[in-house]
């Protein structure tokens, strides 16, 4: 799922990095883990972020929600994906901010908004 979201967005495209997807337009916008940083294993996407949200959220959903290692000293969100009630929603919201954070301007201004039936 985390895929096609990622793909759904303008312009986007998936590039293999460090044994994992990445996914971006000029930067990289958001990247899935397959958990092996962590104790038990836990698979989760890192998205792009304002280190605000990234607070705030961790603060409101700390089973939900962590500072990514590497990362997240810059921002991002980690956002843990085997949790029994993730919001797709919420993570749609994080990754079309990711998204709008990581194109050059005019891409931006042409869109301006999610794309229309974006999953």
């Amino acid at each position: 799922m985390l895929r096609r979201l990622c793909l759904g967005l303008p312009e986007a495209r998936e590039v293999e990095a460090w044994g994992a997807p990445t996914f971006r337009v000029k930067t990289i916008f958001a990247t899935y883990s397959d958990g092996s940083q962590y104790e038990p294993l836990r698979p989760s996407a890192w998205v792009k972020a304002l280190p605000i949200d990234q607070e705030l959220l961790i603060q409101r959903a700390p089973d939900r929600y962590f500072v990514p290692p590497y990362v997240g000293a810059k921002g991002w969100i980690g956002v843990f994906l085997d949790t029994p009630d993730l919001d797709w929603d919420e993570l749609k919201t994080l990754l079309w901010d990711a998204w709008k954070l990581s194109v050059p301007k005019k891409l931006g201004e042409r869109n301006p908004e999610p794309p229309k039936g974006w999953l």
